[in-house]
């Protein structure tokens, strides 16, 4: 068990690049590559002729399916927050396949904690800049001392919190739903695991993308709130 833990945890070099003395590019970097690869051309194929007048069931889908998560952020953002609603669905749909993509014989790149890291940092640089946006220099400086200046230090200590929290709680529940399956198959006959499959495989990498962006964006409405 421990053997098998260990090498989910290890992020193999599947490649170098030959330059600057050879750069190691990882195995979650190439299937974060499949991942945009077939992301951006399912969106070629999905976008193509579409109609303003009797559209067809793909369109009517993917409309209904954007539309969904457009309105999911909307609610939580106001209409000042939709700049950001992109980069929300972009996350969400990059870390739901990276989830799920096991399914499908790879390694998930958020059993990676390089790769939730570097979604933690994103999130909380486009955080800080929406306070940065909304308030100006001036106004985001003094934000970190509200409601009074003795919870400054605390404020300013959740810049450094907030990420490491993203990249923990999602790197974690990656890693916790994988241990927890290797027990299942080790302790139950071959059958039995299939129904935790699901919940562990499907159902709880979509809830860990659902808690990833909604966190982020409630993390965006404070810093835009007036």
């Amino acid at each position: 068990m421990a053997e098998r833990i260990t090498e989910e945890l290890q992020c193999e070099t599947v490649f170098n690049i030959p330059i600057f003395g050879g750069i190691p590019v990882g195995e979650s970097v190439v299937v974060t590559w499949i991942i945009m690869a077939a992301l951006t051309i399912l969106s070629i194929i999905l976008v193509r002729n579409l109609k303003v007048e009797n559209p067809g069931r793909k369109q009517l889908a993917l409309e209904a399916f954007i539309g969904f998560l457009n309105d999911f952020f909307t609610d939580i953002l106001g209409e000042e927050g939709k700049r950001y609603i992109p980069y929300l669905i972009s996350t969400a749909l990059y870390i739901g396949v990276a989830n799920l993509i096991g399914l499908l014989g790879f390694k998930p790149p958020t059993k990676d904690l390089n790769v939730t890291a570097a979604l933690a940092l994103m999130s909380v640089f486009l955080i800080y800049y929406s306070g940065f946006h909304k308030k100006g220099g001036k106004g985001f400086v003094k934000s970190f001392a509200e409601p009074m200046a003795l919870v400054a230090p605390i404020n300013i200590m959740e810049i450094a919190i907030r990420p490491v929290s993203l990249c923990m709680r999602l790197f974690g529940n990656v890693i916790g739903s994988f241990v927890i399956m290797e027990l299942l198959k080790t302790v139950m006959p071959a059958l039995l695991p299939i129904p935790f499959s699901l919940y562990f495989d499907v159902f709880d990498g979509l809830i860990q993308t659902y808690v990833f962006v909604f966190l982020t964006s409630l993390f965006i409405k404070e810093q835009i709130e007036d």
